[in-house]
């Protein structure tokens, strides 16, 4: 059985997939969820290519969810310092990881009550989406 992993910063997931259907599963659920995807890093290319070192198979997604942006960026004009919300898919001693950034944290930092309900429901959205990718696939 597969556990998700919550830590003080996101939550994470072990997968039964191959990395490329990860992504593309991550990326489709956050999609279900109302997210799009403004931007991929590949982290394990960008540190071959800048240091010339090996590095696992790691992703970061960058994804936003337009309504809860503008809703967020009206209440924080400065919130953009803190967006888009991140996803991670990577690959750890030969298991595919999905997780995702904890939205209620990071949005703890700005110190404003009124975003506490906003940072909850965007939550419940990544957290979701990456509970659909870790479910087993229906027969």
């Amino acid at each position: 059985m597969q556990t998700a992993k919550t830590i003080s910063y996101g939550y994470v997931r072990e997968v039964a997939l191959e990395f490329e259907e990860a992504v593309l599963k991550i990326e489709a659920a956050l999609k279900t969820e109302g997210f799009g995807i403004l931007c991929q890093i590949d982290i394990q290319a960008k540190l071959k290519e800048k240091l010339g070192v090996e590095f696992p198979k790691y992703l970061i997604l960058g994804a936003c969810n337009p309504p809860v942006a503008y809703q967020a960026l009206q209440e924080e004009i400065n919130l953009g310092l803190l967006l888009p919300c991140n996803a991670v898919v990577y690959e750890q001693g030969g298991r595919i990881h999905v997780g995702v950034v904890d939205a209620a944290k990071m949005l703890s930092v700005v110190g404003n009550p009124a975003m506490e309900a906003m940072a909850r429901q965007v939550n419940e959205k990544l957290r979701r989406a990456v509970d659909r990718v870790a479910a087993p696939a229906a027969d």
